[in-house]
């Protein structure tokens, strides 16, 4: 069961960011702008005292390697199983994915939600880019940054799509879903100095304890 941290029910709940790898203080940093009490998660013990949880990008092979290492993974599943709200991005979405395409032999993930996702889908690093996209839920277009990212390929019943790439090579592709509790988006929000998806995750995590 999700015990909730000590700020579930409050203005400023308990966000913590998976600190494994990846960008987890620009994370930190931008949980604390939106209001939320941010801290890093690397053991059990800190992962049972928030009321949500971001998994930033990097690596998805190496992250939940180190998860299965720090005794993390089954516990991020059940939690995940249990409501309580994950935001992943990049790699965190691949990480949330019920289904990988192009994954490693044996590679796990923590699941939840139900996508295909593809890795490295829109190439190496060097095919990085960024783009404007048009995100439900808000009002003007947020700028992302896509490194090496993923791309969903295929959502369930349940999944709400939240953005798509509107032109070039990928248009149309889906690059942010939300499912109930899980958010989860190809690109690196904590890297622009927008925090508004931060925020509405945020939003997420107080709606469920309220």
């Amino acid at each position: 069961m999700v015990t909730g941290g000590p700020g579930l029910g409050s203005d400023q709940p308990t966000i913590g960011v998976l600190a494994l790898q990846g960008d987890v203080r620009e994370h930190l940093t931008t949980l604390g702008r939106v209001g939320a009490h941010a801290v890093a998660v690397r053991r059990p013990s800190e992962l049972a005292s928030v009321d949500g949880l971001v998994m930033p990008g990097g690596e998805s092979t190496t992250i939940s390697k180190l998860a299965r290492i720090f005794d993390l993974l089954e516990p991020l599943r059940q939690y995940v199983k249990d409501g309580m709200p994950v935001f992943g991005t990049c790699a965190g979405m691949i990480m949330l994915a019920d289904r990988i395409e192009d994954g490693i032999q044996g590679q796990e993930t923590i699941g939840g939600l139900d996508v295909t996702v593809r890795r490295n889908a829109f190439g190496r690093q060097v095919d990085s880019f960024e783009a404007e996209l048009d995100v439900a839920h808000l009002e003007d277009p947020f700028h992302a940054v896509f490194i090496r990212a993923p791309w969903v390929e295929e959502v369930g019943r349940a999944v709400e799509v939240v953005a798509t790439v509107a032109s070039g090579p990928a248009a149309g592709r889906i690059v942010a879903v939300r499912q109930r509790h899980l958010l989860a988006t190809s690109f690196h929000p904590e890297v622009t100095g927008d925090d508004r998806l931060h925020r509405y995750f945020a939003d997420i995590v107080r709606e469920r304890g309220a």
